[in-house]
């Protein structure tokens, strides 16, 4: 009986240190048409350290080959509060 407590509470403990939280939010829109070409750009932060790393507008456009913009998607994930990882999601042309 007391493994058996003992296995669930490890398991237990386990999908609590496993465990994430994401979201996705649209942050702006243009009036130009959506296009096909989809950039992203991604920062990561670690113990709150954030490491050197570009997560603008403008480096998600470039690295889709986008000169007008249509959307603006930020993307956010959290792993227990150690590891955040943001992401800007550019769309257009």
């Amino acid at each position: 009986m007391f493994n058996k407590i003992k296995s669930i509470i490890v398991l237990a403990a386990v999908i609590v240190f496993t465990a994430s939280c994401s979201f996705t939010a649209p942050l702006t829109a243009t009036s130009n048409t959506v296009g096909s070409k989809v950039g992203t750009s991604k920062g990561t932060i670690v113990l709150g350290f954030y490491f050197n790393q570009d997560a603008s507008i403008q480096a998600a456009a470039k690295s889709g080959g986008i000169t007008k913009i249509s959307t603006v998607d930020f993307k956010h994930t959290n792993i227990l509060g150690l590891i955040i990882t943001v992401e800007t999601i550019v769309t257009g042309e």
